[in-house]
């Protein structure tokens, strides 16, 4: 009997739904059905029968089928819907992504800003512009590059800037360069004697800077290459006092220039080979100027590594020791690395 009553509920609450699917639903009277719960107590529960009004007072509400997209839906009297809701909630959805796009562009000016440098904190000495800019960012690249003179367009006041670190120390380094100015002697002025010596810092700060005497008599002054005129010599220090001042700088310290043997020659000084760093011979800096079997000009290596213009007329051995000490800080990582390997082979 009880498996009876509960199938009849079934078939009623069956019935009740195909009904209210298929055709509006008229007022009508309802009857009390009797049903078991799950204590297994018999209740009684309000039922309509095909011509019961579903009010939504007295029957729960029927599940309603959920809109795919923003598709037309009809209603139970035939009418279309134009999908506000859905309208809507597809703006609602436009808006909060362009929130979301503001908010992640504003996040990345910020990182962005945070990682702009100011040109006063970078100075590399010895790192490749490239590898600035894959670590750090375009702009420190960029700035590097002007510290480096390989920007373009450089104007003639540059030069000192690309060369020479401002606010830099002004004492002596581990590195130092050197650069002489020579006179001619002899019949025709064949024969070298030096008229000038420079020295400058690994910054390019100038530490020694002095006019010779000359210990024989000048046949050819070069002045339009040597820059040197009577006057500057006749009044300089004496030989042997610049050559012991040199020594006494030069003493442990690798020695960086260009064609160094020519100045070492004149100054009657010798250097431990291994603390030698001549930018005329070092093999990298031939390669990538494109000279293979020559020696390139210290002119020629600054224009194409560095983009500065030396010597564009009277030569002046400070700049030159500045432009030397320059180039080597721009490979000094390397050029360590390349001499330190090769003292290891020879210790093998």
């Amino acid at each position: 009997l009880l498996k009876q009553k509960a199938n009849s509920s079934e078939s009623l609450a069956t019935c009740q739904t195909y009904s209210k699917k298929t055709q509006p639903l008229k007022a009508g009277n309802s009857q009390e059905v009797p049903i078991i719960n799950g204590n297994g107590n018999m209740v009684k529960v309000k039922s309509t029968n095909k011509m019961d009004s579903g009010s939504g007072k007295d029957n729960p509400p029927l599940a309603k089928a959920k809109p795919k997209g923003c598709a037309m839906v009809k209603n139970m009297n035939g009418t279309r819907s134009n999908g506000k809701d859905c309208k809507d909630k597809k703006k609602n959805g436009d808006i909060l992504k362009q929130k979301d796009d503001i908010k992640h562009k504003r996040r990345k000016a910020e990182e962005h800003a945070e990682q702009q440098l100011k040109e006063a904190e970078i100075w590399f000495d010895d790192v490749d512009p490239k590898d600035i800019e894959a670590a750090i960012g375009p702009e420190a690249a960029k700035i590097a590059r002007r510290n480096l003179g390989l920007e373009t367009h450089q104007c003639s006041q540059s030069v000192e800037q690309v060369l020479v670190k401002e606010n830099a120390s002004k004492g002596l380094t581990r590195a130092v360069a050197m650069d002489c100015e020579m006179v001619g002697v002899g019949p025709k002025g064949e024969d070298s004697i030096v008229a000038r010596v420079s020295i400058v810092n690994q910054f390019g700060k100038c530490v020694y800077d002095k006019y010779v005497k000359p210990t024989e008599e000048v046949t050819d002054y070069r002045t339009a290459v040597s820059g040197i005129r009577p006057d500057n010599i006749n009044t300089g220090e004496d030989f042997k006092t610049v050559q012991k001042e040199v020594a006494d700088i030069l003493r442990g310290r690798i020695l960086v220039g260009h064609a160094l043997r020519n100045d070492l020659k004149v100054l009657f000084l010798d250097h431990p080979q291994k603390k030698i760093r001549d930018t005329q011979r070092y093999k990298p800096f031939r390669q990538r100027v494109g000279v293979k079997n020559g020696r390139p000009s210290l002119k020629l290596l600054c224009e194409k590594l560095l983009n500065v213009q030396v010597q564009t007329s009277e030569h002046c051995s400070v700049q030159d020791a500045q432009a030397a000490m320059r180039l080597y800080t721009l490979e000094k990582k390397k050029w360590e690395a390349a001499v330190k390997n090769k003292s290891n082979k020879n210790c093998k």
